[in-house]
């Protein structure tokens, strides 16, 4: 059965749904199982999931997998961990970057900005992205400092990238759906939270689209397992058809395929500080996915998910979910924090915050068609130092003189943005 598709945004959003809605119900009817029932399979299989978790920390133990990085980059992290990252989705790298060189670029930011008057001419966020889940985090549009060039293009990240690529299953039904050994350099910015400070963090959301995720084609392909009766056969580890689908305008923020989201820490974080959490349960995109079709929603509503705005993850619609949501541990300058890009995720609130919180944000974004396409559009923005398109148009740092070069660029940074590489 063909289902309708948009490969660009529909004009009446709402009738759109309705027939969205329509056509997938009925395709799960036409293998003879009812939406009720394959969602049953689902629910299932995340009850036992969550009371796992939830019997974990009343054992008091890490939900988190935490891997050094000295064993990623000899090839010695052991088959216990690995099944854990795999189930769990997350993971934090211990020593990923040394100490020293943490915060090192942590106060090279603060020189970046300040040099260049960034507090003088701040305009305030240029978006509100984060508005279907409440307050903004506390971030900084700063995308060329030489310290973010320097992490996302050294040895260290790339190793941890491959490790975490290699997680997925890149190559299916004759295709290869990315390239895990080479990154993408996808730009973003930085968070930087003082000592003192109070938050409201951010509400429980996913990033990898919004409406699209239903309605383009190449997410129907994705997600096929989850609307043709074979909900048993989805793996949210199977990166095919995800690579190469456009994504329709006031979708997402993000226009590249990540098989991780990530930060890099710059300062020492403890657990209770406003940190990172998330539902890590990979799987847990099939009940999202599922949710809105169940009688009880309406049929011009997606439980909440709508264009220009993040996918909210919420009580009302998705309670079984947020009873696994799990914090990070303490970690220290120079860790860093992964997460899949599927998953559920928020930041905690937080009241007279104890120490800095700061974070460069540097996902695994391996290359494929969808990424290859939007780093033309980074290389423009790279050598004029311009905010790249998936963000804003604030343009703080084009007449900063102190920005990141091309002539920096080392062969994993050249890679990462589509450019020729000089044989060594």
């Amino acid at each position: 059965m063909a289902l309708p598709h948009w490969e660009e945004q529909p004009t009446d959003l709402a009738a759109a749904t309705r027939e969205i809605k329509a056509a997938l119900r009925a395709q799960i009817a036409a293998s003879g199982r009812s939406v009720e029932e394959v969602f049953a399979v689902v629910e299932k299989h995340l009850r036992a999931e969550v009371d796992d978790i939830k019997a974990a920390k009343e054992r008091g133990e890490t939900i988190w997998p935490v891997i050094d990085y000295a064993d990623i980059e000899a090839g010695t992290v052991t088959p216990a961990d690995l099944a854990k990252l795999r189930r769990r989705g997350c993971l934090v790298v211990r020593g990923h970057f040394p100490r020293e060189q943490a915060l090192a670029w942590d106060e090279s930011i603060v020189d970046y900005v300040e040099s260049n008057e960034f507090f003088d001419n701040y305009r305030g966020p240029g978006d509100d992205f984060f508005g279907s889940v409440g307050s903004k985090p506390e971030i900084y549009p700063i995308y060329w400092s030489p310290a973010q060039m320097q992490a996302r293009q050294s040895v260290r990240m790339a190793s941890v990238q491959k490790f975490l690529n290699s997680q997925w299953k890149h190559e299916s039904e004759g295709t290869q759906w990315f390239d895990p050994e080479r990154d993408s350099l996808y730009p973003d910015r930085i968070r930087r939270r003082p000592p003192g400070a109070t938050s409201g963090g951010l509400g429980t959301h996913l990033d990898p689209g919004t409406l699209d995720l239903w309605m383009t084609q190449a997410y129907q392909q994705a997600f096929r397992h989850l609307f043709d009766g074979s909900i048993e056969e989805y793996d949210p580890w199977d990166a095919a058809y995800r690579t190469a689908g456009p994504q329709y305008p006031g979708s997402t923020m993000c226009s590249v395929f990540r098989t991780f989201q990530g930060w890099t820490a710059l300062s020492d974080m403890a657990h209770d500080q406003g940190v990172l959490h998330t539902v890590p349960i990979p799987a847990a995109m099939a009940y999202l996915m599922l949710r809105p079709l169940l009688p009880d929603v309406p049929d011009d509503d997606m439980c909440g998910v709508t264009v220009n705005q993040v996918f909210p993850a919420s009580e009302k619609w998705h309670p079984l979910l947020i009873e696994a949501l799990s914090g990070i541990p303490d970690v220290g300058a120079g860790d860093s924090v992964w997460w899949h890009c599927d998953m559920i995720h928020s930041v905690a609130p937080v009241e007279n915050q104890q120490g800095w919180g700061n974070v460069m944000y540097i996902p695994a974004a391996p290359w494929c068609p969808r990424n290859e396409q939007y780093a033309v559009q980074v290389r423009d923005a790279f050598l004029s130092g311009s905010s790249p398109s998936d963000f804003p148009e604030e343009h703080y740092e084009r007449s900063w003189s102190n920005r990141f070069q091309a002539d920096d660029l080392s062969a994993i940074g050249r890679r990462g943005l589509g450019l020729a590489v000089t044989p060594a």
